[in-house]
């Protein structure tokens, strides 16, 4: 069967040309900001990358303390280009995580979470956080000293908070402590659980963006602007960036491979200046601002609570901020993201170089 025949045999029942026409009619606004449009299909392309790889990683992989941490070395030394998907894989997540934050931020300096688009800004905030939680759940299956030691003080860090600390911190462990089971509950999530809730809300989060349209940023909102079809158009440039991506994912995979460091010991002091991934740098950081005891009270509980409720407000901005809602503009909002931006940066740095 040649490619013509085929065409029709498949446009005859899934009405091909149909769905062509809809991708051309689709118009995308271009203005000096666009680019940040890109920073949502280059999220979504790593998605994709960090599924493929996982997959086969998950073949070799064996989730129990005996075995996990020389599962890894073998996949690395043994395995066919085992070594470089391994690699693919753990950039890849970075990556991943760097773009998700762009567009995060993106979204909320340009407004776009405005009204109608509230609830494509709630998916993408969940999404984030349900990448995070990728990290730390990828990160304890090396099984290695720092990954054992930093998941135990953020698992430690959940239990500080008030009422629940225990249940969280339990429910994320299974049992008291960092064990084998801690393992097998963060190997289902990271494979299964997690994978299954994310493609529900990247395919909810695509379809509202779809039925929304692309939001233009308040300050541009009477500008006159050029608007080109979603295909070929904005589809070969997402393209081309997907191809300069693999092309930065394979470069850093090939010089820059991710160490293993020693088997993890339950029982062996944890090794000194050990830090959690750079994400979670600015919650250590801020952590440490607090005091042991404040008012008689505990510090850490308090900054889990105060750290809470930031996160809290960030989540909840496009039901806060009505001017922008009625296409007036809110200075205060943005200065309020411009706030966050800034504090997160600036303690992920602190913590990085300390």
């Amino acid at each position: 069967m040649n490619c013509p025949r085929l065409k029709d045999w498949l446009d005859e029942r899934y009405d091909l040309t149909g769905v062509v026409r809809l991708a051309k009619g689709k118009l995308i606004p271009e203005h000096r900001y666009d680019f940040l449009y890109y920073t949502g299909g280059i999220t979504l392309y790593l998605f994709i990358v960090q599924i493929l790889t996982g997959m086969l990683m998950a073949f070799y992989y064996v989730p129990h303390i005996d075995f996990a941490h020389k599962s890894i070395i073998e996949i690395v030394t043994k395995l066919n280009m085992g070594w470089f998907f391994r690699s693919c894989h753990h950039w890849g997540a970075q990556l991943a995580i760097v773009f998700l934050f762009i567009h995060l931020f993106g979204t909320l300096l340009m407004k776009s979470y405005r009204k109608p688009r509230e609830f494509v800004w709630v998916t993408g905030f969940i999404l984030l956080g349900i990448s995070i939680f990728f990290g730390l759940s990828g990160y304890l299956l090396l099984w290695d000293e720092r990954a054992f030691a930093a998941v135990r003080v953020a698992t430690g860090g959940a239990g500080a908070f008030p009422f629940i600390g225990w249940f969280i911190k339990g429910f994320l462990r299974g049992s008291m402590d960092v064990t084998g089971d801690t393992l097998i509950r963060f190997y289902a999530f990271h494979v299964a659980i997690l994978p299954i809730i994310t493609l529900g809300l990247i395919g909810l989060h695509v379809l509202l963006v779809q039925y929304h349209g692309m939001s233009v940023p308040l300050s541009l909102a009477g500008e006159k602007r050029r608007e080109v079809p979603f295909f070929p158009n904005m589809l070969y440039k997402d393209l081309s960036l997907w191809l300069v991506i693999t092309g930065i994912l394979a470069t850093l995979a090939v010089f820059l491979p991710p160490e293993i460091g020693v088997k993890a010991d339950p029982l062996a002091p944890p090794p000194e200046n050990v830090k959690p991934e750079w994400y979670f740098l600015f919650l250590m950081q801020t952590l440490k601002l607090f005091p042991g005891v404040i008012l008689g009270m505990n510090g850490e509980t308090i900054a889990i609570v105060v750290v809470t409720a930031l996160i809290l407000f960030f989540f909840l901005i496009p039901f806060l901020d009505k001017k922008s809602s009625r296409g007036e503009k809110s200075p205060l909002f943005t200065w309020i993201g411009v706030l966050y931006l800034v504090y997160f940066l600036a303690m992920t740095a602190v913590g990085f170089f300390s």
